[in-house]
């Protein structure tokens, strides 16, 4: 009966000496990171069957639970990742929010003082002060417009940093995991046995990795852990690690993508696959902001060049010159990819032909080894180019034109970014004032001696007008009898718009009060009633210098709509630019406060599960320390009542 007793006491000694070893395990470790609290758990140990009964024999160590819940662990798991990336996004979006906010020293301020140097020439044609002002305006706008293209830039390679970062960060978790796995799996798969250390920090590796990109778990054989990202791209398949590689885009050298690497072969991923953690948010600041707003502010610059450039070749300079560029205008970035069939003779083209239908969109021009097809990469809208005339074929979207010639392999693809280099390319394209097309290349006149009140516009011209010029002076006469206005040259096309109506007449036209003429590039307005006999006079302008019709003409473009189809100005168009941005930085920063709202949230959940209540575990010793006493003084009754016995027989 002794010997029973005493290995009775001798089993609860043990497993109360265990406990307190768990107790004392958990109190040491409550401040590790990803920690889970274990518990001994007891089972009575197996009875004897006696004459009158089954006799207990004590306790036993049937298990060392974790108290983990994997439920929780996966919410905390997509939580961490959608956080890390709403995080790294923000960080990113708030340095362009500053970066175009700014009222003081940014684009905004840069037009309005440009378009006040414009004002200034207008009104004092020949002062060369006026003159050089402007020159030195138009330098500072330049240098605005380069100025953002450059820090976007360097926010762009900070991208590069932070996904070659990442990439090795993603690779030296995968292998850690992988190693755990062969570590977890070299135990066994007994019940009870497993190593809870050994899956907390296989777990707290899975979180952390979850911070750097979006990593689904499923379990595996051996009681491993399989980790894929992306579309299912393995990470980690049993005590296999597969690796992440960066690469240059095949597009553009100067971009990071991340890669898949199976053996020696790197296959590039989608970056929309790649989402969650601080990869996915960068990847998706780089595609949803930084693109667009760097193609956004060069479609300003583009469209500025273009528009400006239009008008000053519609004038003369103080020689009496056609006027030319003002401002040097950036060609569309075309690039083919780099692993385009060596076989290809394809060729792709775009050149800007209407910047009130410019998008802040890339395009892709793909082919399928028959036909080509033009993708706007922004809302994934496909053109097919048909039909295709391999000899060349130009097609019009979006007002570029693609011009598309020769053959290619299925596969092969090319990036058109129309406007991506337009503010970076943007620069003055004059030096002298002299050079400043203020002035308009033909000046009207009514004598003195006409009997009527008729009157004629100041004129304007198109571009038709230097490629065809017409022979000045041009007298046109007003035959009241015939009701026509008589005069224009020989042979002439005349088109005259009236009440929005446009006719076409040659040698002379009816007269109406308000209607528009043009002819050879030459446009006038007629008004007020005219006697018979009165004449008007067209004559070519040699005053370049005094004369400001067309310095004028250019300050109008400020407030001419000439973005989003003709709805938006210079400085509506940036505006919304700045609210689009700003509205976006505002979205994420709530989104990522809401985000780290829920990820608390599920920590707290999974930390009632596995945390360590150092108050609970403190009554653990106590209780436990006075089982070990009591299992302690049960075996030193069974040793009295053994002396006793042996008492007896003496």
């Amino acid at each position: 009966m002794s010997g029973n007793l005493l290995s009775i006491g001798k089993s609860g000694l043990f497993a109360a000496q265990t406990a307190l070893t768990t107790t004392g395990h958990n109190i040491t470790n409550a401040n590790v990171e990803g920690y889970s609290r274990q518990g001994v758990v007891q089972a009575t140990a197996t009875t004897m069957e006696r004459g009158y009964g089954f006799v207990g024999t004590g306790t036993k160590i049937a298990e060392i639970k974790r108290y983990s819940d994997e439920f929780l662990n996966n919410q905390v798991r997509s939580a961490t990742a959608s956080t890390a990336s709403l995080d790294a996004y923000y960080a990113q979006v708030s340095q362009i929010d500053n970066l175009l906010a700014d009222t003081t020293s940014g684009l905004s301020p840069a037009i309005q003082g440009f378009f006040s140097a414009v004002q200034d020439v207008t009104g004092n044609g020949a002062s060369i002060p006026s003159r050089q002002a402007l020159l030195s305006a138009s330098e500072t706008l330049a240098g605005s417009f380069q100025q953002i293209d450059a820090r976007l830039e360097e926010i762009g390679a900070g991208v590069n940093t932070q996904i070659e970062t990442s990439v090795n960060l993603i690779n030296t978790y995968a292998r850690q995991i992988a190693e755990i796995n062969a570590k977890i799996g070299s135990y066994g798969s007994i019940e009870g046995r497993k190593p809870n250390d050994l899956l907390d920090q296989r777990d707290q590796l899975v979180m952390e990795l979850n911070k750097h990109v979006k990593a689904n778990v499923t379990p595996g054989g051996n009681n491993a852990l399989n980790v894929s990202i992306g579309n299912g791209q393995p990470l980690v398949v049993g005590q296999q690690a597969f690796q992440l590689a960066t690469m240059k885009s095949p597009t553009d050298l100067t971009r990071l993508t991340v890669g898949y690497q199976t053996g020696d072969k790197v296959t590039q991923l989608p970056e929309s696959a790649l989402v969650g953690g601080e990869l996915g948010g960068v990847l998706e600041f780089r595609s949803g902001s930084l693109d667009r707003v760097q193609n956004a502010i060069g479609r300003l610059a583009v469209g500025m060049a273009f528009t400006f450039n239009a008008q000053h070749k519609l004038g003369i300079d103080g020689a009496a010159r056609q006027g030319k560029d003002f401002f040097v205008q950036a060609p569309v970035s075309v690039k083919a990819a780099a692993d385009n069939a060596v076989t290809s003779t394809g060729k792709v083209g775009a050149v800007i032909t209407d910047p009130t239908l410019l998008t802040d969109s890339d395009y892709k021009v793909e082919s399928d080894g028959s036909n080509f097809f033009v993708t706007r990469l922004s809302d994934k809208t496909r053109t097919k180019i048909e039909p295709y005339d391999p000899a060349g074929t130009t097609r019009s979207i979006d007002g570029v034109a693609f011009t598309i010639s020769g053959t290619a392999a299925s596969g092969d693809n090319y990036l058109v970014r129309p406007t991506v280099d337009g503010a970076a390319n943007f620069q003055l394209a004059i030096s002298d004032v002299n050079e400043i097309a203020a002035g308009t290349p033909i000046a009207t006149s009514a004598p003195i001696a006409n009997r009527g009140n008729g009157q004629i516009s100041a004129g304007s011209v198109s571009a038709d007008y230097f490629t065809a010029s017409p022979s000045l002076p041009v007298t046109l006469g007003f035959d009241a009898a015939s009701g026509q206005l008589t005069g224009f040259p020989a042979g002439a096309t005349v088109s005259m718009t009236f009440n929005g109506a446009t006719t076409t007449h040659t040698g002379s036209a009816p007269f109406k009060s308000g209607a528009s003429y043009s002819f050879a590039g030459v446009n006038v307005t007629m008004s007020g009633t005219p006697a018979n006999g009165d004449t008007f006079g067209i004559n070519a302008n040699v005053a370049g210098t005094a004369d400001t019709r067309n310095i004028q003409a250019l300050g109008a473009l400020q407030t001419k709509n000439i973005f989003n189809g003709g709805s938006a100005t210079y400085q509506s168009a940036f505006a919304q630019t700045v609210s689009a941005v700003g509205n976006k930085t505002r979205e994420v920063q709530v989104n990522a406060s809401a985000g780290d709202a829920l990820l608390k949230q599920v920590q707290g959940a999974a930390n009632d599960v596995s945390g360590v209540n150092l108050d609970e575990e403190a009554t653990n010793l106590l209780k436990y320390q006075q089982a070990y006493q009591a299992s302690g003084k049960i075996m030193q009754i069974a040793n009295t009542l053994f002396d006793t016995l042996l008492s007896i027989g003496r």
